[in-house]
């Protein structure tokens, strides 16, 4: 698990993800493209970045427009949490306080007495970008018992979610620790602990940000491995980590934008493909939505289906949803199965109980974007959302090999 620790910690926002990515692409011997360049479709590894967003893809050393498709891993690089307001910073009572807006869905709860840092992207005077990672600076300090007397205090999302990061009123202001030259932001609280491997029998696994890094990681150890297995196929393997997700995906860089058919239709037409042919290859093609899954919760298995309930450490899943909010049908599910049995993986399902409403990935989307066929997988998960979720060890190994399965299966 060191190698995925490594990772997380350099992962910290979307940004810093789609950054980590692309350097190991370049140390694996990936070529980057920017996008205003012409499109390389020769044999061999290439990637685009957009913003907190990366699609990757390896061109086979021949490829033919009239039979072949795209293998195409999707996962997303964001994570809910607490976003900074522009403002920054203000005066209360004496403290500094960060001015935040709530990102996404998180469990508000458990940002509580944990040290947050600041992790992202900010944007100099002169127009340069650059990531930043400020180290734990904030808290949001919960409120004393012996001040509400209650059995649980009810968050207000603007009031009582805003953090300290000084006692001091005449302290630096928060923008001034960001860089004197910067100018705006896109910057979100992170959790600063470390992540860690723990139990009775060290199988579990404990970080911020596991949903969704826990689907970033395997599918690109699964990518970096087809190459270094000397990948014969005639498919061209794509992994395409989003950004957006957890706020509806509908940007530039999320799966409800065009990032991910701008790339596949500018590889098709470097390989000489028409319209026709293009969207011909669309048919031969297949996505697999990698996101986290939940595992069956033992304090609350009423909230989950009463004969599907995934287990941490017994493998992915594959989600399914007869109202649409996953891509999952019988076809699809059977493609996901196979490349887990030749992989020797052992694989769960997940379905919602009826009285409790599932999320959703971009599965869908991409669906009904591309007319992709789509299965939905991931690892299970506990505590999902919270600042600091729980995973299985074996799991995000067994993921990683039934990925690679998918990619390289005949």
């Amino acid at each position: 698990m060191q190698d995925f620790i490594d990772f997380l910690v350099e992962s910290p926002s979307s940004y810093h993800a789609a950054a980590e990515v692309a350097r190991r692409l370049d140390k694996a011997g990936f070529t980057r493209h920017e996008e205003t360049d012409a499109f390389d479709a020769s044999a061999g590894g290439h990637y685009v970045v957009r913003g907190g967003a990366i699609m990757a893809y390896v061109v086979p050393d021949s490829v033919d427009v009239d039979t072949a498709g795209f293998r195409i891993v999707g996962s997303h690089t964001d994570s809910p949490g607490l976003k900074l307001k522009p403002g920054e910073s203000f005066d209360s009572a004496g403290w500094q306080q960060a001015s935040v807006e709530i990102y996404g869905g998180p469990i508000l709860s458990t940002w509580l007495d944990r040290e947050l840092k600041l992790a992202g992207r900010v944007v100099d005077a002169d127009g340069a970008v650059r990531l930043v990672d400020t180290g734990p600076i904030l808290r949001l300090p919960s409120l004393a018992i012996h001040l509400y007397r209650e059995d649980e205090m009810k968050l207000g999302r603007q009031k009582h979610m805003q953090p300290v990061y000084a006692a001091e009123a005449e302290s630096q202001p928060l923008r001034e620790v960001l860089g004197s030259e910067m100018v705006s932001h896109d910057l979100i609280t992170v959790d600063a602990q470390p992540p860690a491997v723990f139990g009775l029998n060290e199988d579990f696994f404990a970080a911020g940000r596991l949903d969704n890094l826990s689907s970033v990681y395997p599918s690109l150890q699964a990518l970096l491995a087809a190459v270094e297995g000397g990948y014969a196929g005639e498919d061209i393997l794509v992994l395409a980590a989003f950004d957006h997700e957890e706020v509806g995906s509908r940007t530039t860089t999320g799966a409800a934008g065009p990032f991910l058919e701008d790339v596949l239709s500018r590889i098709a037409a470097a390989l000489g493909a028409d319209f026709d042919q293009t969207r011909r290859m669309y048919q031969r093609s297949f996505c697999v939505s990698a996101d986290a899954a939940h595992s069956v919760h033992p304090n609350y298995q009423d909230k989950h289906d009463p004969v599907t309930q995934p287990l941490i450490n017994q493998g992915p899943v594959i989600k399914s949803n007869a109202n649409q909010h996953y891509g999952t049908d019988a076809v699809t599910a059977h493609r996901f199965l196979t490349a887990c049995a030749v992989a020797d993986v052992p694989v769960q399902a997940f379905v919602g109980n009826n009285d409790v409403p599932c999320g959703s990935t971009i599965g869908p989307i991409t669906a009904t974007r591309l007319g992709i066929p789509t299965v939905d997988v991931g690892i299970p998960l506990i505590s999902m959302h919270s600042a600091r979720e729980m995973c299985g060890v074996y799991d995000v190994q067994w993921f990683e090999q039934a990925l690679l399965s998918f990619y390289t299966l005949d």
